[in-house]
């Protein structure tokens, strides 16, 4: 969004006609080159006993040919269940999901350099999150900030990126306090996830204990965190929201909830950070009846179509999305290939879908018809142990 605005200033003061036409022709040539581009993309996983997981893995996409590479092992690290890539390329960052990182109460933030050649990452420096069990990063649009949800301590946290790309302490701390309705999930606080919004100012973060969706006021020039007025918006009680996700333009968002098994519609005031419910949908349907967790949540990049996954019934349903309303019509339900799809990633170009089978260590790929939003198999497995999240880093 800062990035149009942005565009759409600069061609107010365009002196020429021909400027103009060159602008548009560049940005065109630059879509078609990262269309036909080369990522990498990385692999966050469980190393936890009983998997055969040592850290972060790599691989080489052609996005021409569809060609996938495996690149092995880049780093060996703790339990990287989730990991975030720098603006700049130049570094990626990994929460390490445990409990007790120097001292009880507290996992690890790790930051790595990144070899875009080789794929291989270097360790730099490891500081401690301020919670348990850190499950979900994020690097702020400047690059000068990773954000970080801690779950079972309840809390987020910002770290400030130092100019080799190391993590100093934290520059802001939130402890959320409360419970839900449900006494064996919601005893507490469990931060999910946080996000920020395209123009950097807001924070949304998912708490699972309490049902909300808060937030924050971001200043990228302290790091800082703030409750917003109104600090949260309510989501039904014992659904559990986890992750959450901007529409384009970012007029609408969307929250998957892990124990309601629903996808949340809100209204966005990007001005003023203020969000209200306009539609809830189910993402099961209703004669399921086994265990299920909803996991992840992600809009395609043309913004007509929104997935969400299901872990137990193991698949990823799909939605068109309205593009006045925001609101959402399902399309289908799809198998993912594999047991526990805890996370999935659409590939840049929107032509492919990743599925992080967390229980069946593997990653199903599939293609996206581009027309309903429907998924394909492709017929590429990829074998990873214990996957969890999946990030691309374009790198020619």
């Amino acid at each position: 969004m800062r990035f149009y605005s942005g565009m759409t200033n600069s061609w107010y003061s365009l002196p020429s006609c021909g400027l103009l036409l060159a602008l548009i022709f560049s940005a065109l040539f630059s879509a078609a080159a990262q269309t036909q581009g080369t990522y990498l993309f990385y692999v966050g996983t469980y190393t936890e006993e009983g998997s055969k997981s040592k850290g972060i893995y790599a691989y080489r996409y052609d996005a021409k040919t569809s060609k996938i590479t495996p690149l092995g092992l880049a780093a060996e690290t703790t339990n990287p269940s989730f990991v975030a890539l720098h603006p700049n390329g130049r570094f990626l960052y990994a929460v390490n999901e445990v409990g007790k990182y120097k001292g009880p109460n507290s996992g690890g933030v790790s930051a790595f350099s990144v070899d875009r050649t080789s794929g291989k990452l270097t360790f730099l420096n490891e500081v401690v999150s301020r919670g348990a069990d850190p499950c979900y990063i994020i690097v702020d649009n400047t690059g000068k900030y990773v954000l970080v949800a801690n779950y079972t301590g309840g809390s987020v946290a910002a770290f400030p990126v130092l100019s080799d790309g190391k993590l100093g302490e934290a520059s802001a701390f939130v402890q959320h306090t409360g419970h839900g309705t449900n006494p064996e999930r919601q005893e507490g606080p469990h931060a999910h996830s946080i996000d920020l919004s395209p123009d950097n100012r807001f924070a949304m973060v998912d708490d699972l204990g309490l049902d909300r969706l808060l937030v924050y006021k971001f200043d990228s020039s302290k790091g800082s965190l703030t409750p917003n007025d109104p600090p949260f918006a309510k989501l039904d009680p014992g659904s559990g929201p986890r992750h959450f996700v901007l529409g384009a333009g970012g007029k609408f968002g969307y929250v998957v909830s892990e124990m309601g098994h629903t996808v949340t519609v809100f209204s966005n005031d990007a001005a003023a950070g203020k969000l209200q419910t306009i539609q809830t949908v189910p993402t099961l349907p209703k004669d399921f009846t086994g265990r299920n967790d909803d996991a992840e949540i992600r809009i395609h990049p043309s913004g007509k179509f929104l997935y969400a996954s299901n872990r137990g019934e193991d698949t990823i349903v799909v939605y068109a999305v309205d593009k006045n309303k925001g609101t959402l019509t399902q399309v289908g339900s799809f198998p993912t290939g594999g047991k526990e799809p805890r996370n999935f990633e659409i590939d840049p170009t929107g032509k492919l879908l990743f599925a992080a089978n967390q229980k069946s260590d593997n990653i199903a790929v599939f293609r996206i018809d581009a027309s309903t939003g429907k998924l394909t198999p492709t017929g590429q497995v990829l074998d990873v142990p214990a996957p969890v999240c999946v990030k691309f880093l374009a790198v020619e």
